[in-house]
């Protein structure tokens, strides 16, 4: 621990004292929590988590280090971390750094020395909300006259920050089906599992026009996740639409299995405290399989227990079973579907890596390589 005191700020008022390890500029961003034990990296490199403070419940955080081949995507994407204990030693023959020192680096400010367990339980009672990091031993007028002022996630289209600038493949010499992956802010092991499976995948960005995928001579369509307000990505439904409906594949993961619901007439609401974790158990409709999913998410489609609000064309697939939102959908007539949670992990559990294979069906009945399952 260090003398350098600092605070956490929330907008309803509460404080949480800590200390930072090093001079730190004040940092804004929604407040949220995650139950990961481990994948710290992978979390802070994560796209969905743009513009989020993240609260780490595990109560010592930095163990192992960090390394280069764990980034979901090239720097750490939050705006602050909240810890109870920063570990000062990493002890992993794949370090190449310590968490404190790569955090400093890229000048993501740490809060230390929190309870955590009752920021956590005080962010479940009241939700997720804006909040402020900050040297100091508490709040002046000018602090909490920055946090009134900066912005709610509700309404906020984080997807076009997140996004490529431009497009780029990965593996362009591959003969395997070709996927366009529209990037609302992708993790990078996505494209890595897509790859790993045979597909040529060309990454574009999220205004892409359904005319220029199709320009692409693309055999499906794969829709990223990413940060941000579902409904304020609204610029994206009429492509996702047109594609869907001219007979591509598609497969969408959180973000994407939000904006195909969107696509197709549903609704989305704001979760309380949202869904952030390596250990939700899920339901396959199907075949009453429970499975156990990486989640990030502080959306949900609006639906219930039967059916997706709003929706006649989609099946509802996959239910929470902690609160019983909608998981997973699937059009009726058209191959498409998605999932809400993260089918490949990184980090996190590996019971939905199935859906991969499930794309790939979809993949080669399109190109006639394989009949189709009745």
């Amino acid at each position: 621990m260090t003398d350098r005191p600092a605070f956490l700020l929330l907008e309803d008022g509460a404080c949480f004292h800590g200390t930072t390890p090093r001079p730190i500029d004040p940092a804004l961003g929604e407040v949220v929590f995650t139950t990961n034990l481990t994948g710290y990296q992978e979390t802070f490199t994560d796209p969905s988590y743009l513009g989020q403070i993240v609260v780490m419940t595990a109560p010592m955080i930095g163990n192992y280090g960090v390394n280069e081949e764990d980034m979901e995507s090239g720097a750490p994407q939050i705006s602050g971390v909240v810890v109870r204990e920063l570990a000062r030693r990493a002890s992993n023959w794949r370090s190449t750094a310590g968490l404190g020192d790569w955090l400093g680096e890229h000048r993501v400010p740490v809060l230390e020395g929190v309870d955590t367990r009752r920021l956590t339980r005080h962010l479940r009672s009241r939700g997720a909300m804006r909040g402020m990091i900050a040297e100091g031993t508490g709040p002046d007028d000018e602090t909490s006259r920055l946090l009134a002022r900066s912005p709610v996630m509700t309404g906020l289209d984080l997807a076009s920050e997140a996004t490529v600038a431009e497009p780029w493949t990965a593996e362009p010499g591959t003969d395997g089906p070709h996927v366009v992956a529209y990037d609302f802010g992708m993790k990078r092991n996505i494209v890595s599992m897509l790859v790993a499976a045979g597909c040529r995948v060309t990454v574009v960005p999220a205004r892409t026009t359904a005319e220029a995928v199709l320009g692409l001579s693309p055999d499906g369509v794969f829709l990223s996740n990413g940060p941000g307000d579902p409904a304020a990505v609204g610029y994206a439904l009429q492509h996702i639409r047109a594609l869907a409906t001219g007979g591509l594949p598609v497969f969408g993961i959180c973000l994407g299995h939000q904006l195909l619901a969107l696509a197709f007439g549903a609704s989305t609401a704001k979760l309380p405290y949202g869904h952030r974790g390596g250990n939700h158990p899920v339901r396959d409709r199907a075949s009453g399989r429970v499975l156990i999913t990486t989640q990030n998410h502080g959306f949900a489609v609006e639906g219930d227990a039967e059916s997706i609000k709003g929706a006649p064309d989609l099946d509802l697939t996959h239910v929470n079973l902690n609160d019983g939102t909608v998981e997973g959908l699937r059009h009726r007539s058209l191959p498409a579907f998605a999932v809400q949670y993260h089918p490949e992990a990184a980090p996190g559990p590996h019971d939905a890596y199935p859906h991969f294979g499930q794309f790939l069906e979809l993949l080669a009945c399109r190109s006639g390589l394989v009949d189709p399952k009745p």
